[in-house]
Order: structure tokens, then C-alpha cells, then sequence
């Protein structure tokens, strides 16, 4: 990858291989040519937005098993609009980084993009399964009858429920903070986006409703963002304080405290990978074209969730065990 394109990432240690191969070499000329238009990146975050949501009318259907070519077709469009949404997500912060036209709302924006993907897709897939049963009944030899799908679609309604709120948004907020807290140890706090729960909401409380609906509305939405990152994370809290106190400004930490954490946070990287677009749409691909979408959300629970646990409790050891040296 040339030294340009180089320019528009934020790191090649948090880029999975297809990505930094395959998709941000091409979000690279994208945002060039946005560029040129001068549209605005928070532009390309909406228009990412809208088609992703609009991918869940295509998840709604069934794949080959329930509704022949036309499912195969419904199934592979959905993905084909959740790729061209997951493109506009990566060119939007390019674009921003390659004209300067960086702001908190489009940091907000873009932490919202995938929410407002999946959560009507996992609408979908719950109507999908209400729709088209047959063979998870048949597996679990149940009774085709009115009673039985209202009562295994509600089951399935909790499940896709535990699977986004304990699953992806938990997923999600883990992913996008230790990639975060991997580019300020690597970069420093102008290299990275790592936010502080406290200063989000002085912002929120200086803005008002009458001049600043829209960024207050999404301000209020990213003040709980980072309040739940700060929870999940007491140990590297712990660390971060410890060390403004002993050091004050990032740049004074001492040069062995950020390789130590860079060191073991890059060994993270490829589980944090695990947590975020690639892979969970490879498994919801799967289970779609297997035609047994309710199987995302199983599989959300019990595997992502154990590698997001993992993810977590390396994070916390090692930050615990930096800590102790420096006391």
C-alpha cells in the first residue's frame, strides 16, 4: 500500500488484512473523488446508514431452501447493500482524515453506523423465522401450528434481543474502545479518538436544544457510549489515571510503558478483529444462505461473546500487571 493511502488510515496494526489489502485501498480513490464533489464525510455516513437499514427489506426473505432463485437473489443483495454501506463507513473517516473536515458529530455518526444497520436486520431475520420455520421445526420435531410459530417467534424475538444488546452493542463498544486505546498509546492523544465519559457530557450540558437539537440528541447517545466503555474497562481506567497523575500530559509517559502496552494490545488485535464487520457478516452470510438465520444469534451469544470475554480479560491483565509497576 502506497504512502497515501497510508496517510488516510488511522493504523495499519487495526486494519484486518482484507481490509487494509482489498477495502481501503479502494475507499481510498472513493474519497478522492468525494473529494472532489466536495461532499462532506458526515454525508457519506448517513448515505451508509440509510442503505445498510435498507439491507434488512432483503434479509427478510428466504434463501434457496423456502423461495428458490428469488431467495438466493433477496439473500445476496442484502449482503451486497451491507458490503456498499461497510465501504461508505471506511471512506467516510478517509475522506474526513484526507480533507481535514473531522468533527464530534461525525465521530458519533460513525460509532452509529453499525446500529443502524443491524438492528433492522435482526427485525428482519425475527420476521424471517415467523415466515419461513420449517426447518428448525422440523429438526426440533415440533408442530406446525399457529400457536407454536407465535411461541418459537417469540423466543426467537428475545434471543435477537440479547444477541444486539449483549452481543453486538457490547461487541462493538469493546472493539471500537481498545482500538482506540491501541492508537493512543501508539499515537498519542491526536492520533487516536479515545474519549473521556466526563468531558462528553460537559459538551452535552454547553449545548442546547434549541441551537443544537440533532448533535445534542446524538451527544446524549454518545455520553452512555462512553460511560459503558469505562465501565467494562476498571483496570485500564486505573492505568490512564495513574499515569496523568504520575506523568501529566501523554507525551511525558515513559517510552517503556507505551511499548509494553502497544505490545500487548497488538497481540489482541487479531481477536478484536473477530468483533467487528468482517467476521460477523461472514457468519450471518452463512447461516442466511444455510437458511437458518436464528443461528446468528447463537452463535452471537455463545462464540463472539466468549472471544469478547477473552478480549476483555487479557485487556484488563495486562493494563493491571502495567499498573503494579508503576506503583
Amino acid at each position: 500500500m502506497n504512502e497515501k493511502i497510508n496517510a488516510t488510515l488511522k493504523s495499519a496494526d487495526t486494519e484486518d488484512w482484507i481490509d487494509y489489502h482489498i477495502v481501503r485501498p479502494f475507499t481510498y480513490y472513493l474519497a478522492c473523488f468525494f473529494a472532489r464533489l466536495d461532499i462532506h464525510p458526515n454525508t457519506v455516513t448517513i448515505a451508509s446508514m440509510i442503505i445498510g437499514a435498507g439491507s434488512a427489506f432483503f434479509f427478510a426473505h428466504g434463501s434457496f431452501y423456502y423461495e428458490g432463485t428469488w431467495g438466493v437473489f433477496c439473500n445476496l443483495m442484502a449482503f451486497l447493500l451491507l458490503f456498499i454501506a461497510d465501504i461508505l463507513d471506511n471512506t467516510d473517516g478517509q475522506l474526513a482524515r484526507m480533507t481535514g473536515k473531522k468533527s464530534p458529530l461525525g465521530r458519533i455518526l460513525d460509532g452509529a453506523a453499525g446500529f443502524a444497520w443491524y438492528i433492522p436486520i435482526y427485525v428482519a431475520l425475527v420476521y424471517r423465522f415467523y415466515q419461513h420455520h420449517g426447518l428448525e421445526f422440523g429438526w426440533l420435531n415440533i408442530e406446525d401450528t399457529e400457536q407454536n410459530v407465535l411461541i418459537a417467534t417469540a423466543v426467537v424475538f428475545v434471543l435477537a434481543l440479547i444477541s444486539g444488546i449483549a452481543g453486538l452493542a457490547k461487541q462493538q463498544r469493546i472493539a471500537d474502545y481498545y482500538i482506540q486505546t491501541h492508537l493512543f498509546f501508539q499515537k498519542g492523544e491526536k492520533g487516536s479518538e479515545l474519549d473521556n465519559s466526563a468531558v462528553e457530557k460537559e459538551k452535552y450540558e454547553r449545548m442546547t436544544w434549541k441551537d443544537n437539537f440533532t448533535e445534542k440528541f446524538f451527544q446524549r447517545t454518545y455520553v452512555n457510549y462512553t460511560v459503558s466503555q469505562e465501565k467494562i474497562t476498571p483496570e485500564f481506567q486505573n492505568l490512564l489515571s495513574l499515569l496523568r497523575q504520575k506523568y501529566g500530559a501523554t507525551e511525558n509517559f515513559p517510552e517503556s510503558v507505551r511499548t509494553e502496552f502497544y505490545r500487548n494490545s497488538k497481540a489482541l488485535m487479531k481477536y478484536i478483529f473477530l468483533l467487528i464487520f468482517n467476521f460477523r457478516t461472514a457468519y450471518l452470510f452463512l447461516f442466511c444462505m444455510l437458511d437458518v438465520p436464528v443461528l446468528t444469534f447463537f452463535f452471537e451469544i455463545i462464540v463472539v461473546s466468549l472471544i469478547a470475554w477473552y478480549v476483555v480479560r487479557r485487556h484488563e491483565a495486562f493494563c493491571k500487571k502495567i499498573a503494579q509497576t508503576l506503583k
